[in-house]
């Protein structure tokens, strides 16, 4: 028998792991709520109080082109709301991840990396931009035409993303690990997905987490893993995260999930398209295709971006859990027990949050419902084990 020394030391530390979770991901809610609101005052104060037209003002009267003039307020209201944001974006991002010991990169790489992410998200929202207000010029169905053209520069992104947005903030190589590669080649090709390479990134660089995915559309699809979780992890519990994320493949979630946002991405343009036409003239715009209502316009498809989000999350957690289910078929239920209980420790995963706050801001069920219905499957699994046996007559 177990001494209780032995026995109370690991829920001890157990139980610390999981108070410290519930305080991380608070601290990181407050946050949040915090950075989403400070977003809304500064969209609202240009919008509402000269800001905005002061810029196109300026670039106004410096050109007659209108697409300058409408890069000249993206870039100042983009500028506005990232250096006030700042302070809590390096909080969020930086400070409380060290104070936790997720992250260990040093200021000045992740200062770096926020950099490259700022001029990609830039850059991809300044072409988005500048469709939109062309279409404004043009078109009277510019939202519907706009919300077609961003989807198709997300799957654009989708597409692109392994090949080109990762090896800008991780170096991507083969794995090394000749056994693992083929346990993990035969568990696609037993998944039914066509056959790929798999690609380990040195996060361990960075942070302590771990995690898989399966990046990519057609031939850019690639199984990525991260160091932690190739040094960490067994093979088997590497085999059922894997299977996790093959599941989305065949499942088709990714293209779900882009046909969902198409059709949120078109409400909120016809949304905003309606709300500009209402509120042009106390706005003090010329158009609807002023570029001075262009942090209106940003703020009001945020808000119903905001207010769709649980209907996202709804949607991904239905994915989430048949992809589960998935991995159960494919691996071993008690490998992908062990996985989750591992992430849990590594990453400060909150295991059992709120029901409301899990159906309002959860992307995926609760850690803890995840395992229960992995002990489901392992039960049923064993059952039906034990019948095979005492059903054969040997």
């Amino acid at each position: 028998m177990h001494n209780g020394s032995f026995y109370n030391g690991p829920m001890d530390n157990r139980a610390v792991s999981d108070r410290s979770a519930v305080r991380y991901h608070r601290l990181q809610l407050v946050l949040g709520v915090a950075g989403l609101a400070l977003d809304a005052v500064v969209l609202g104060a240009l919008a509402w109080m000269g800001g905005a037209h002061a810029m196109a003002d300026v670039a106004r009267r410096a050109t007659s082109m209108w697409w300058i003039e409408v890069a000249a307020v993206a870039v100042g209201v983009g500028a506005a709301s990232a250096v006030v944001g700042f302070p809590l974006a390096w909080l969020r991002g930086y400070h409380l991840p060290r104070q936790y010991g997720l992250l260990h990169q040093p200021i000045g790489a992740w200062l770096l990396d926020r950099a490259k992410a700022a001029a990609l998200g830039g850059a991809f929202a300044l072409v988005t931009v500048e469709v939109i207000y062309l279409l404004l010029r043009t078109s009277a169905l510019w939202w519907l035409i706009a919300a077609a053209i961003v989807w198709g520069l997300s799957v654009v992104v989708a597409t692109v993303f392994p090949v080109v947005i990762v090896p800008l903030f991780y170096r991507l190589t083969p794995l090394g690990d000749a056994d693992l590669r083929a346990r993990l080649l035969a568990l696609a090709a037993r998944a039914g997905v066509p056959a790929m390479d798999v690609f380990v990134v040195d996060h361990s660089r960075k942070s302590r987490t771990a995690n898989a995915a399966l990046a990519g559309i057609g031939r850019t699809r690639r199984i990525i893993l991260f160091d932690t979780l190739v040094r960490d992890f067994t093979a088997s519990e590497i085999e059922a995260v894997l299977a996790h994320e093959l599941a989305h493949q065949v499942h088709r979630d990714l293209w779900r999930g882009l046909a969902a946002q198409a059709v949120i991405t078109v409400a909120s343009f016809w949304i905003a398209h309606q709300v500009l036409r209402a509120t042009a003239a106390p706005l003090g715009l010329v158009t609807i295709a002023d570029p001075a209502g262009l942090p209106w316009l940003a703020l009001v498809i945020g808000a119903v971006g905001i207010l769709a989000l649980p209907v996202m999350n709804g949607l991904s957690r239905h994915m989430e859990r048949q992809a589960d289910d998935f991995a159960f078929r494919f691996a071993d239920p008690e490998a992908f027990i062990g996985a989750m209980e591992r992430l849990a420790s590594i990453n400060l995963a909150e295991r059992r949050p709120s029901r409301l706050k899990e159906v309002l801001l959860h992307s995926h069920p609760a850690l803890d419902r995840r395992i229960a219905r992995a002990r489901a499957a392992a039960t049923r699994l064993e059952c039906s084990s034990g019948r095979a046996v005492r059903l054969d007559p040997g």
